[in-house]
Formats: C-alpha cells, structure tokens, sequence
C-alpha cells in the first residue's frame, strides 16, 4: 500500500493538480479575479441571506480543514519530505485556487433545492448532472456514487479515527477521557441537527484561527531576522537530492514534492471534492461568489495558517533543534511550547482539539451529503452516525499511524476523480466567471 500511496500521491495526483491548476486558471483568468478590488467585492457582495451565508458555508469547509491539516498535516510533510515539502505546499497551493473555484462554482450550480427552501449539494451531485452528457445517465450516477462511497470513506477515516487520534495525541494521560467527550460532542451534534453544523463552525473557526494566528505572528515578528535564511533553505531543500531537518537526511526531492502537495491538499481539500459539500449549501448570489470563497479558503489555509505553522516548526528547529521521531502533533505543540513556554504548548494544544472537533463535524456533514446521494432514509444516516461514533472513540485508544497510508490513497482517488471531471467540465467553469 505504501508504494500505491507513493506514485498516487508522489506522481499522479501532483500533475493532475498542476495540470488542472493551469487549464482552469487561463478559462477563469484567475489574475483577473484575484485583483484585491474586484476580489474583495466579490466576498463583501455574495450573500443573499444571512442565516445560510457563503461566509458560514466556508467556516464549514474550513472546519473540515484547520487544526490538523495546518499544523499535524504540516508538521508531518516537514518530518516526512524535508523543509522542501513547504515549497511544494506553496506550489501546490497556488494551482489549488483555479480547482477549488471550480469545484465550489460547479456544486453550486449542480445543487439540489430542498422543499424546505434550503440547499444541498457536493462533487457527486457535479458528476451525476454535469456528466450525463459525455458519458450517459446512468454512468454518470454510477461514477457520483463511487465518488460518495469514497467519501463516505474518508468521513470515516479522515474524520473520525485520524481527528480523534490527533486529537488525543495532545494529552496521552487522558486520552480515553477525550475520546469520550468528543463522542459525546459528536452525537449530540448529530441530535441537533446536520444543519446547525455551519453555526458550531462559525462559532468555533474565526476564534481559533485567531489565536493560532495571534501566537504564531509574535514568534515570527521576534525572530523576523531568521526569515530570509529560512526561505533559502525551504527552496534549497526542494530542489535538492537529500533534504534536511534537524539534521537528518530526508528522502530528497520526490519526498519533498509528494508530502508537500498531499499534505497541503489534506489541509485545504482543493481537488478532492469534500468541502464542495458545505459551499453547495449556501444561499449565494452566483455560483461565482462562493467560487471567490472557495479561493480564499486555500490563500487563508495553506498560504497563510500552514506557512505560519511551517516557519514556527523551522524557527524551533534553528533555535533548539527538532525531535525528528516526534508525531506531527506533537512536533508542533512542542515548536510552540520552546519559543513562547509550556503556557503556549497547552494553550495550542486545547485549540487542537476544538479545531478536530469542528473537523469532526464537518465530515460528519460531508458523509451524511454523500449518504443523501442515495437515499433520503433515516435508518442509513443513523447507522452512519453510530459507526462514525465508534470510530471517533476508536481513534483517541489506538495507534492510528498506518491509517494516514489509507486516508492518502483514499484522497488521492477522490482527487483524481474529481479534477478529471472538472477539466472535461473547464468550459462550464469558464462560463460561470464570465457571467459574473
């Protein structure tokens, strides 16, 4: 598996991305909609309605990312690739914003209209409307179901065991305590409700990115002077045979490129297809509008919380050295609690686990979307949310290390999937940011 996970994620899912990147960035003409003015309207003017605002909609698909996809996701590609995996996080980052403006306008466009007046979506709901025309009817509901079994799958994997595993990993003493709790959270989430889930997110999201942001801001400003060496050797690392942290040698520059770009699109989901699930149900002005949210979903995730997340690992490295055989988690909380105090690590650490909660959530919400896909029935969506609990307590008491092995595969074949369709479905995208 490990080998599958190698050239799926180290050659296949890298080009597509870059490929992809490119062609829907010349159709949209992405430097056009990234103009500060233009862009900055665009989110100021996309609501229709508050209550189901984009704003809320992309405190979703963010809460499906923060926490362990910016800080273990990152720490694990620096452990795993080298400093170099930051550069091919930024690379893959900047291809990312085209892809997921696609994926989000194309959901919005494909979603469906409950009679309840609200709206419900996602990437197989893209595939099963927007592909009948190239490959039939019934092989397009054929390829939007494979796509939400997948889905379903990485709920269960990427959501339940590796949120609640990070989760815990923070404090190991306590672990069947947390796992407990987050269960407990997690079902009674699940009783009030899949559609309150945009308002935990809200609630939860903005808070946390903020102090995240806050701390890892007065690390870098103190130590501004390590900057400039940083990023010569983030670059260095990426393009050289043997890439080095803390003094080890890594595995060079095919690492480097595969872990940089799994890692960052674990912590942004652009190409994958999960955080459509959330844009779709938005009440937004046009399929362009949440588009421009979904771009500013990579430039705060990757560009911004994962580049902090990087240099205050690094920062900890040139200053104390780094603890090459720690755990994502816990290379981080460790990064934070050496240059500001153990305050810092445990302060870092309880907003871990709110971030994995509201990631639990998420996916949770990503699942139960996928679930609709077939059926409308309340037994399905109960057993979905019992297994979903079993596995999120399973999570916190077992070793949860081989599983990121299956959750890359998993990602890399949704991504695949997903941004195969969107370059054959690149002019309907081209035409969503024409009539903006």
């Amino acid at each position: 598996m490990e080998k599958l996970s190698s050239v799926l994620n180290g050659i296949i899912l890298p080009f597509l991305i870059i490929i992809s990147g490119m062609v829907l960035a010349k159709k949209i003409r992405l430097s056009k909609i990234l103009r500060p003015k233009r862009f900055i309207k665009d989110l100021s003017t996309a609501s229709l309605e508050v209550k189901s605002s984009p704003f809320k909609s992309m405190c979703t698909a963010l809460a499906g990312t923060l926490g362990v996809g910016n800080i273990a996701g990152v720490s694990t590609a620096i452990i795993s690739g080298g400093a170099g995996a930051v550069f091919w996080m930024w690379v893959g980052a900047v291809f990312s914003m085209s892809v997921k403006y696609g994926e989000v306008s194309l959901a919005v466009k494909y979603r469906n209209h409950d009679s309840n007046g609200s709206f419900s979506g996602g990437a197989m709901y893209t595939m099963k409307k927007g592909m009948k025309k190239y490959i039939g009817k019934r092989n397009a509901y054929i390829l939007g179901g494979i796509f939400a079994i997948l889905c379903i799958s990485n709920s269960f994997i990427m959501g339940n065991l590796i949120q609640s595993n990070a989760a815990c990993s923070v404090f190991r003493s306590r672990k069947e305590l947390i796992g407990i709790i987050l269960s407990i959270c997690l079902i009674m989430t699940a009783i009030a409700g899949f559609k309150r889930i945009s308002n935990v997110a809200f609630c939860l999201i903005p808070p946390l990115s903020a102090v995240y942001i806050i701390l890892s801001l007065s690390i870098i400003v103190k130590y501004y002077y390590l900057i400039p060496n940083l990023f010569v050797r983030i670059v260095k690392c990426a393009f050289s045979v043997k890439s080095v942290v803390g003094g080890v040698y890594g595995y060079g520059i095919k690492e480097a490129l595969r872990f940089g770009m799994t890692r960052g699109i674990f912590s942004n989901e652009a190409g994958c297809g999960t955080s459509p699930s959330a844009h779709a149900s938005a009440n937004v002005r046009s399929p362009h509008h949440q588009g421009c949210f979904g771009i500013f979903e990579v430039i705060a995730d990757t560009l911004i919380l994962c580049s902090m997340t990087a240099f205050v690992i690094l920062i900890s490295d040139s200053i104390c050295g780094t603890d090459i055989s720690s755990d994502g988690i816990s290379l981080a909380l460790s990064a934070f609690g050496n240059l500001l105090g153990a305050w810092a690590y445990y302060l870092i650490g309880t907003s871990v686990i709110l971030f994995a909660f509201a990631t639990l959530i998420a996916q949770l919400y990503y699942g139960d979307v996928a679930i609709g896909y077939f059926t409308e029935k309340a037994p399905p969506r109960l057993l979905f949310v019992i297994f979903s609990v079993v596995l999120c307590y399973a999570g916190a008491v077992i070793d949860a290390s081989s599983v990121w092995i299956w959750a890359d595969i998993i990602i890399g074949v949704m991504t695949v999937i997903n941004t195969s369709v969107l370059l054959i479905l690149r002019n309907q995208v081209q035409d969503i940011s024409r009539i903006s």
